[in-house]
């Protein structure tokens, strides 16, 4: 499985570093708030390759259902057309032929069936993939906002990451659901 890396490490240094200047206080927080931040976004990149990973094995799984399908189509139209080129040759059909080639026509439908779920499986996890790929992308930039809050003094920029934190936390939710 590919892990999706949240490249925030330096902005966790440089909050930390902050923090041991001044003492605590705003920093201390903001850096508490990145940190749980940073958490939910490990947890949403995980998620999302996971899911990204089983989307893909279903969709290969679909393909090679598909494929199964038109070999056994192949296979019946070419048992089916030596019956009826017997047939109309007015020589002896082998009943076995065109029991095969029904059946393989019977199988048909399960096969289908089969690669259609795997299909809709796969389109559901690579949804899921999406969602919480965009809840990174948020926790990624609340975690941003923050460090420049810390960098500029400016809190209004720490509660617009905040924000964006709870939005992310919502998004992750939502994907895991």
């Amino acid at each position: 499985m590919a892990e999706i890396e949240v490249p925030t490490d330096h902005l966790h240094e440089t909050m930390h570093e902050k923090a041991h200047e001044e003492g605590g206080g705003f920093t201390l927080k903001v850096a508490l708030a990145s940190a749980l931040i940073a958490v939910l976004a490990a947890i949403c990149a995980l998620f999302a390759g996971s899911y990204s990973d089983e989307a893909m094995m279903a969709q290969i799984q679909s393909s090679d259902q598909w494929a199964f399908y038109q070999a056994k189509s192949i296979k019946a139209s070419v048992l089916e057309g030596r019956v009826e080129l017997l047939k109309s040759l007015h020589r002896r059909v082998d009943p076995r032929e065109t029991a095969k080639a029904a059946k393989d026509r019977a199988d048909m439908a399960g096969i289908k069936s089969k690669a259609e779920d795997l299909a809709r499986r796969s389109r559901r996890l690579g949804g899921k993939a999406d969602i919480l790929s965009r809840g990174m992308t948020l926790f990624q930039i609340a975690i941003a906002l923050s460090a420049i809050s810390v960098l500029t003094k400016r809190r209004f920029l720490w509660g617009i990451g905040l924000a964006l934190g709870a939005a992310g936390t919502v998004i992750l939710a939502l994907g895991l659901r």
